[in-house]
Parts: structure tokens; C-alpha cells; sequence
């Protein structure tokens, strides 16, 4: 049986809210702050949307929502409320990965158990939408554009925080 942590917050995380702190810890952020990196996150997220799974080569992409790179909570260009929530969810998940926090359970290395994923592999999960409208029909891969399915969902007061339930593909093995 799986556990649940939410013990995890990024307020007392003093890499979550500074990027050159962060850079000290990743320094791949300085390889991919470029326009050729940002022109490959174009493809991944032209491949998202049109009902591909995410390019796990483009590993520092988040397809249509920008770049992962850095591992932190700040946004280069905020594109809408619901855009910039599942870019921070992304950016959050690839941090747990560097950190190995987050595990692999994917692919034939994962068949009969977990294994250190620094790198996450964006095909292994799914986001759905849980608050403030929840998202009852389909999960989204990473880098999908949300401009098809994120109309009303952000609105003043109520609707300004956002909630995701995160599906991550597991491989098993029968004995």
C-alpha cells in the first residue's frame, strides 16, 4: 500500500523562490536559456497538443506552458491562471525528481519496483484539474495547451488557487 506526503512545502524551501540559488544546484538552467531550447519547447508543445504523449527527449520543456528550467516557482511569462499552475506543478515535479524525491516506476527498469529518476520522464504522468472547477472527463499530459479546456475556470475571489490530481503511470510485473 502507497503512503501519502503532503509534508512537503515550498515555503520553507529556500531554492523555491530564488533562481540563482537554484542555479547552484542545477547548473543544466544555463545550457537552456536560449532561443534553440525555447524553438524545441514549439515542437513538444505542438506534439502535446495534438494528442501525443510528452517528449521525454525535450526534457527541459513543459511543451506549451514554457520551460522547467529553472527549478523554481517564478514564471517568465504568466499566460493565464490555469496555464501557470500546471507549469508550476510541472516545474514542482521536476524538482522532487532531481532531488529523488519522486522515483520512476516506468518503462522495463520499473516492472517490479522503483528506481532513481533524476530526470523526470513527462510520458509517465497526467494532470486533472481538481479545484476550483474540477476536470471530470480526461487527464492532461504535460505541455498539453490548456486554451481548449481552461475557459472558466479561473474567476476572481474563488477561483484564483488551483488543485491537481496527479496520475503517474506505473509498469508491473506478474509472477
Amino acid at each position: 500500500m502507497a503512503a501519502v506526503d503532503i509534508a512537503y512545502l515550498t515555503e520553507f524551501d529556500p531554492l523555491w523562490s530564488d533562481d540563482a540559488k537554484s542555479a547552484i544546484l542545477n547548473p543544466e538552467t544555463l545550457l537552456f536559456q536560449n532561443v534553440a531550447a525555447y524553438q524545441a519547447c514549439i515542437a513538444d508543445c505542438m506534439s502535446c497538443s495534438t494528442g501525443l504523449l510528452a517528449s521525454d527527449y525535450a526534457f527541459w520543456c513543459a511543451g506549451c506552458q514554457g520551460m522547467l528550467y529553472p527549478f523554481t516557482g517564478t514564471a517568465a511569462v504568466h499566460n493565464g491562471g490555469v496555464g501557470t499552475s500546471v507549469l508550476m506543478v510541472s516545474k514542482f515535479m521536476a524538482k522532487m525528481h532531481r532531488q529523488l524525491m519522486l522515483w520512476g516506476y516506468y518503462g522495463y527498469k520499473g516492472l517490479c519496483g522503483k528506481y532513481p529518476m533524476p530526470i523526470m520522464k513527462k510520458s509517465q504522468y497526467r494532470l486533472q484539474m481538481t479545484y476550483p472547477i474540477p476536470e471530470t472527463k480526461s487527464c492532461k499530459s504535460i505541455g498539453q495547451t490548456e486554451a481548449i479546456w481552461q475557459a472558466g475556470r479561473e474567476f476572481p475571489v474563488n477561483g484564483e488557487d488551483f488543485g491537481y490530481l496527479i496520475w503517474r503511470k506505473r509498469d508491473c510485473c506478474l509472477l
